[in-house]
């Protein structure tokens, strides 16, 4: 079985009552790239951009933005 990483993201804005635009600003990352990496649609994922998204919503556990799932074949 494979796995997969996935980043929450919309589930962590959407908990915290803030959009996908405002986390851009908040973690000064490009909105493009927020969209990407929630969308699923980005295949890098910078440990940069992983820790300001971590500093901007105050998260201690990396755990609340990546998760890692089992891939359906």
């Amino acid at each position: 079985m494979n796995r997969r990483i996935e980043i929450g993201l919309k589930e962590l804005v959407k908990s915290r009552g803030i959009s996908l635009r405002e986390l851009a600003r908040l973690s000064d990352i490009e909105p493009s790239i927020i969209n990407k990496l929630a969308n699923g649609k980005r295949e890098k994922v910078y440990l940069q951009h992983i820790e300001r998204i971590a500093n901007a919503l105050e998260i201690d556990d990396i755990s609340e933005i990546i998760r890692l799932t089992k891939k359906n074949l």
